[in-house]
């Protein structure tokens, strides 16, 4: 299995970090997680291309997780390629009608399968996936996802948009790859979002084989050696920075 990350900021732009979205990949199958705007060039530059996602989890409905999912529909539409799942949490049918709404052109064009899911475990094509409710201004999910051709292969979660709690966590213990929000350095004062003490607290006493920080806002750009240092006060595992263009590779990390 293999993680692409597509885009690994945040709602204020910058140029080096698209909004959210990671591709996630098998031997025979695509995922797309969350759909930021950015995340329809940055898919464009894989080998997968969009022609190649059929599939598509919304963690949440804010915009910097969506705001690409109107302009994937019509890419793939003119591509050749009329057919797209979207799976999310409850609301996901009542967000893709209200984009057509505005872009009514497109439902006569394109058939949508919609899917709304709960903390629960669930397929997706080939892909087994675990749901975890989180703590955001909005109704979130954290999805931890395998490959139904490797049941005993490496694992990775997404937690969303999250604050820091020992119940995520907890759903992310021996995992292979932890992709966590980490959106402020210490200083900011945030909710809806963890920040790097918090998020170490909450990791102590897991095992995880690694955490990419994600969901990075500007304030983190100059601070990534001291947030490390304000988690691994609690954490002593791996902690890595996300970056967009990052490849890895489960089965080799």
């Amino acid at each position: 299995m293999e993680v692409i990350f597509l885009g690994t900021g945040s709602a204020m732009a910058t140029p080096q970090r698209m909004q959210a979205g990671y591709l996630v990949k098998s031997d025979t199958d695509a995922l797309l997680i969350d759909c930021g705007s950015g995340v329809l060039h940055r898919l464009a530059g894989t080998d997968t291309g969009y022609q190649g996602v059929n599939k598509v989890i919304l963690t949440h409905h804010h915009s910097d997780h969506v705001s690409d999912l109107v302009p994937l529909i019509k890419a793939r539409w003119l591509a050749g390629e009329t057919t797209l799942s979207i799976i999310g949490p409850k609301g996901t049918k009542a967000l893709v009608s209200s984009l057509f709404d505005v872009y009514a052109y497109l439902e006569e064009r394109v058939t949508l399968r919609i899917r709304e899911v709960g903390p629960h475990q669930f397929s997706a094509g080939k892909f087994d996936i675990a749901a975890h409710r989180t703590q955001h201004s909005m109704n979130c999910l954290a999805y931890r996802v395998a490959s139904i051709e490797s049941p005993s292969g490496p694992e990775v979660v997404f937690s969303g948009d999250t604050e820091a709690s020992d119940s995520l966590t907890r759903f992310a213990d021996d995992a292979t790859v932890l992709v966590h929000d980490c959106s402020f350095p210490d200083s900011v004062d945030v909710s809806g979002h963890p920040t790097p003490t918090t998020l170490g607290k909450a990791l102590q006493g897991i095992s995880v084989g690694r955490v990419y920080l994600t969901h990075l806002y500007p304030h983190t750009e100059e601070n990534h050696r001291q947030m490390r240092e304000q988690i691994t006060t609690h954490y002593t595992g791996m902690i890595k920075f996300a970056r967009d263009g990052l490849r890895l590779s489960l089965s080799d990390t």
